[in-house]
């Protein structure tokens, strides 16, 4: 069943709100009156403030999945993992950028049983995940410890990215995430 369209422009609403100035700065009726919502509706679609959260992190987490998949159609293992960096970097370099949303989440909310700690760790789970069977596929064998630095290396850059020069930060991912691959394939000639 599609969610209905004042859930969707409540949502959009709180997505981009959220992502531009945070989750705790932002109160419901802000994104009330931005999105032309009422209470009633609003807790017709979402219990409270923080289930919309988790429906705002659990919508970025599709986008980067779908992004994810995007860039690395159809491409060998070492292509796919460039290919992810590079789509890595066109985020840091795009208008508005404000850092990972996920990162953004967890800083407020650092209480590891909440709800909203818990869509960060499963969307970092994937994430990790998805990486480290992309290195895998070049080398079995040191896969897990390269999707981490790989991971590190990313989330250097996403904080990095709306602090400096984007364009130097997403240089220097990529030329960490090259050096990290080359590292990783020269293990399975050892």
């Amino acid at each position: 069943m599609a969610p209905s369209e004042a859930r969707q422009r409540l949502l959009t609403t709180a997505s981009r709100i959220f992502y531009a100035e945070g989750i705790h700065a932002v109160g419901v009726d802000r994104i009330l009156a931005e999105a032309n919502g009422t209470r009633a509706t609003f807790y017709r679609h979402f219990p409270g403030k923080e289930d919309l959260v988790v429906a705002y992190l659990r919508e970025a987490d599709a986008g980067i999945r779908g992004q994810l998949d995007e860039a690395a159609a159809g491409l060998p293992p070492a292509g796919a993992v460039r290919a992810v960096a590079a789509s890595i970097v066109a985020g840091i370099r795009s208008p508005g950028f404000r850092g990972c949303a996920f990162l953004n989440a967890v800083a407020e909310y650092p209480q590891p049983d909440h709800p909203v700690h818990q869509a960060v760790l499963a969307h970092r789970q994937w994430f990790l995940d998805t990486i480290t069977a992309l290195l895998a596929r070049i080398d079995e064998a040191g896969a897990e410890p390269a999707g981490r630095h790989f991971v590190m290396l990313r989330d250097g850059a996403m904080a990095a990215g709306c602090l400096f020069d984007p364009a130097a930060i997403g240089e220097t991912f990529l030329r960490g995430v090259d050096n990290l691959l080359d590292a990783h394939g020269a293990r399975r000639s050892r």
